[in-house]
């Protein structure tokens, strides 16, 4: 967040913009979930917002940005604000995320290392994999904390209305900790193989910007005879057998090392989250348990929770979608589409994160699908989180934002 920072302040004079980088949730405080974080960072904009006043600073508008978990604390943070009332004295203005996973980070994929994954994950990052692996029962509510982040009838959503621009960025490839389909809140990924599809840029960001209503268009490519897709598909195996090679001899190992210290990050964060429950916080909490839902929702319908042992794999929906699966293809609401995405298959997500695509949607985004093309990790490259070669392309995308970033 720090270049974030710096280049906001590079571009707006001081008496015009104040920068806060939150610090409350630094390192390991991760592991503690998004309501601790929220609390805590809710806490921090509420003490510099008086700071400021008491040195005769009148804060009228606010903009809030998060990047990866950060954008969902922002979100939390964005309730907690409105339901205080800041709102109604404080304009919002920009709200916007950088790789983060609105739909949690759940595979939708077939395949035994995806199913590894969603196993093991809610079971390695304590409170925070819970939420988002959507295993978590939150408060009273008996849904998972990120199903109530997107309820329509909840603080969260209603504050984030408020806003007068709501942006995201969201890599379309090379994304290992934050995948295309939940960083863009969308039902489709029409970029699982950029050899078969065509990008459209949006003008002036060297390709790295694409444009948010058409994103992609499909090749048309003549169909390939049978003996030339088992040669293109040999060919593909056999460059490739160098890597899984690699793969099995480092997975071993660098799994055990997560686990241990995830098991001891867990535990740590378990004992930040008893005392932080147990009144044992800097700050009041009680102030920040608020009523989570506006309006009492009667008879709602029943929800199907997928939990982490779940053993049934997730591909695509059927096309077109069985009469079970009917109910999924609601969510091709207006704010999720691109010109042509009919044409890409549906991703069968769980019916939460179908649930989570509507909510959202139904405030409106703008999303820039962002492709990253010189390093293999592109997570820490959208926001150039060090400077590394590679990350120039990350400068592009940041340059983007604060050009558009209304003070």
């Amino acid at each position: 967040m720090d270049n974030l920072a710096t280049s906001l302040q590079a571009e707006y004079p001081k008496d015009k913009l104040h920068v806060l980088v939150t610090k409350s949730n630094s390192n390991n405080f991760t592991y503690d979930g998004i309501e601790l974080g929220g609390e805590r960072t809710a806490n921090e904009v509420e003490e510099e917002i008086k700071k400021l006043e008491k040195d005769d600073i009148k804060v009228t508008k606010i903009s809030i940005v998060g990047y990866s978990l950060g954008g969902l604390v922002a979100r939390y943070v964005v309730g907690l604000l409105y339901s205080k009332g800041y709102f109604d004295r404080i304009q919002p203005m920009n709200f916007t995320t950088f790789a983060t996973p609105h739909l949690g980070v759940r595979s939708p994929l077939l395949g035994p290392h995806n199913y590894l994954w969603n196993v093991l994950g809610a079971r390695t990052l304590s409170t925070s994999g819970r939420q988002l692996f959507t295993v978590d029962s939150f408060r009273d509510t008996g849904r998972p904390l990120l199903t109530v982040l997107a309820d329509p009838n909840s603080i969260f959503i209603r504050g984030l209305a408020k806003f007068k621009h709501r942006t995201l960025y969201s890599n379309i490839v090379n994304d290992r900790s934050v995948v295309y389909y939940t960083s863009c809140i969308t039902h489709k990924d029409p970029f699982v193989d950029l050899d078969a599809v065509d990008l459209q840029p949006l003008p002036g960001y060297d390709g790295v910007l694409l444009r948010p209503d058409e994103p992609v268009r499909p090749k048309i490519r003549a169909s390939l005879g049978f003996w030339a897709r088992v040669r293109a598909t040999s060919w593909s195996t056999l460059t490739a057998v160098p890597f899984y090679l690699l793969l099995a001899v480092l997975i071993p190992v660098g799994s055990m090392l997560f686990l241990i210290n995830s098991g001891i990050q867990t535990i740590r964060s378990a004992q930040r989250v008893r005392l932080h429950e147990s009144g044992g916080a800097a700050f009041g909490i009680e102030r920040y348990r608020t009523n989570l839902l506006l309006e009492e929702v009667q008879n709602l319908e029943e929800r199907v929770y997928e939990h982490v042992n779940s053993e049934q794999g997730q591909d695509y929906l059927p096309t077109p979608p069985s009469e079970d699966d009917e109910r999924f293809s609601k969510a091709e609401h207006t704010g999720s589409q691109f010109k042509g995405q009919e044409k890409f298959p549906t991703l069968a997500l769980t019916s939460d994160q179908f649930y989570m695509i509507d909510g959202l949607d139904s405030v409106g985004f703008t999303k820039y699908p962002v492709h990253i093309s010189k390093v293999r990790h592109t997570h820490a490259a959208i926001v150039v989180r060090t400077n590394r070669w590679g990350f120039d392309e990350g400068k592009i995308v940041v340059g983007h934002w604060v050009k558009h970033f209304e003070v």
